[in-house]
């Protein structure tokens, strides 16, 4: 398990080789993100995510999460947002110019957070939806892979703003395998959700990769559930990386523990540790 600073390359991912075998489906290298040409969220941010794995992205609220997906799927720029510097790589060539459009049919989606499903519409037309950047329109059996998965939603035959926030949730995941991803982006899917309806839509989420192959990059606040899913993870303070290693070895963390898993009963920021080992590698 390792700290990086703000402007270095993190160390390889388990998974990767010095040979060259199992390069990283998606690498983001050192980037800046800036709002409204003034306020600087990312500060020299990089993580990898191997095919065909599922990765964790931890933090508290305001870190950069959202902002960071929301960088490799194209869509800083429906909010004045911009990459100032660094480099974002997918399948080896670098996407951080592309419109989100282009992104999507190159095989990447994002589950935004709140699910943002078109409540005025039925759950066919939002699956539809989901197809709408594929050149082809033969969608009928992507319909019934997502009936599959989600056959609760079979039965639902009305407007999709009536569907319960679970229901919501799983149309929202749905609507992305519509796309023919090769990556997912998933930003916070239990928000809002119970318990059980929480380990219903991370059990479908380790479905989807194990079936499917569709490598994941999860963003969620439940990092106790996101660590039992996932391979890999990264934890993020005031816009970079600060930690990342193992699921396991996070989980372990005597620090992510206390900070992320509730192990004290309070949530508290890894920069206000003064006894945090690796500390002066990134302040």
């Amino acid at each position: 398990m390792t700290a990086t600073s703000a402007h270095a390359e993190p160390p390889p991912h388990p998974t990767l080789s010095p040979e060259g075998r199992g390069q990283p489906l998606l690498s983001v290298n050192n980037i800046e993100v800036v709002y409204s040409d003034v306020i600087l969220v990312l500060r020299g941010l990089s993580l990898a995510v191997p095919p065909g794995q599922i990765v964790a992205l931890l933090g508290a609220n305001g870190a950069g999460k959202s902002t960071t997906l929301k960088a490799i799927s194209g869509l800083l720029r429906t909010e004045d947002g911009a990459i100032t510097r660094g480099e974002v790589r997918f399948a080896g060539e670098p996407i951080q110019a592309l419109d989100a459009g282009r992104i999507v049919r190159k095989g990447v989606f994002q589950v935004m957070e709140g699910r943002r499903i078109v409540a005025d519409m039925t759950v066919i037309e939002n699956l539809r939806l989901g197809a709408f950047t594929r050149r082809d329109r033969a969608v009928g059996a992507d319909i019934d892979r997502v009936f599959h998965f989600f056959p609760r939603l079979k039965e639902r035959t009305g407007l999709a703003g009536y569907l319960s926030g679970g229901e919501q949730q799983m149309l929202a995941i749905g609507r992305a395998l519509m796309a023919q991803p090769k990556l997912i982006l998933m930003d916070e899917p239990s928000m809002g959700l119970s318990p059980l309806l929480v380990k219903e839509v991370f059990a479908i989420i380790q479905q989807l990769n194990r079936e499917l192959g569709i490598t994941i990059l999860l963003v969620e606040q439940n990092a106790r559930m996101a660590l039992q899913v996932a391979s890999y993870g990264y934890v993020m303070e005031n816009g970079k990386v600060v930690l990342d290693g193992t699921a396991a070895e996070l989980a372990n963390n005597e620090d992510v523990k206390e900070f992320y898993l509730g192990g004290s009963g309070e949530r508290r920021s890894f920069k206000n540790l003064k006894s945090y080992r690796r500390r002066k590698r990134w302040i």
